[in-house]
């Protein structure tokens, strides 16, 4: 994203602007009953409320933890079967059917069974998070392994390059762009397939948060943790392509 001049509508903050502008004149203006939608000074003050109680902090820490742990074992698993199995072309092609049938079955199918295995605890949102983000880290990897250009693996043999020294020298880092895209993208599954747990099996969390406020007919919070849910998201998105560019940044420099 790049900022030019500093001009609201070149940094793409007219849409929420915009948005802003429509829920807050709505509201005044008497266009939606507030049970259904309330105002902003209503979801701001609860957003302040949960704050003060402590509520929201732990709320966010119970699900960035899982995530944490969720997307760290998951990467780790995809990446590397995905090596393994452009090491041992063999390997692929016994798993192949399988993890095809695999990556057609939506993640949240899986929740009655998991919390049936393991309870309500922690395992399922775990394994729900390993299943949303394992297709999405492995195929993008072992696809940007595929594409690396045969005319780079030949000037390597030409070199005297062992299979080894071509796959970590030449494949591997022609294969960085789509790994950290398949990170990224998992990044984002593993957020979604989370909460969508919270709100199906879960003592804490904001999924978890927006469906006791639910409950308790407290639609300024649901609308509070749906915010906070987007905005941690883009941050956890945002947070990570300025990681990605400051190591492109030091990869160039080196």
């Amino acid at each position: 994203m790049r900022y030019s001049n500093g001009k609201v509508w070149q940094n793409g903050f007219l849409v929420p602007l915009l948005f802003f502008f429509l829920w807050w004149f709505g509201s005044v203006s008497g266009w939606w009953n507030q049970f259904l939608l309330p105002s902003p000074n209503q979801v701001f003050n609860s957003f302040v409320a949960l704050i003060e109680t402590g509520e929201l902090q732990k709320h966010v820490w119970a699900s960035l933890s899982r995530i944490i742990r969720g997307f760290g074992l998951s990467s780790a698993l995809a990446l590397s079967i995905a090596l393994l199995c452009a090491w041992f072309p063999a390997m692929l092609l016994q798993l192949e059917p399988t993890l095809g049938f695999l990556r057609h079955i939506p993640p949240m199918s899986t929740i009655p069974m998991l919390i049936l295995w393991f309870g309500i605890g922690e395992t399922p949102k775990i394994i729900l998070i390993i299943l949303a983000t394992f297709f999405p880290v492995f195929m993008n990897t072992l696809q940007g392994i595929r594409d690396c250009d045969p005319r780079l693996t030949e000037v390597a043999k030409v070199f005297g390059y062992t299979r080894w020294e071509q796959f970590r020298f030449v494949i591997l880092p022609s294969a960085i762009p789509s790994v950290l895209t398949g990170l990224r993208l998992g990044l984002g599954y593993s957020w979604r397939s989370l909460v969508a747990a919270e709100l199906v099996a879960a003592s804490s969390g904001l999924g978890y948060m927006i469906l006791d406020a639910e409950q308790l007919s407290r639609s300024d919070v649901v609308v509070t943790g749906i915010l906070v849910i987007g905005f941690m998201g883009a941050l956890l998105d945002y947070g990570f392509l300025w990681a990605v560019r400051r190591y492109m940044r030091r990869g160039t420099e080196i």
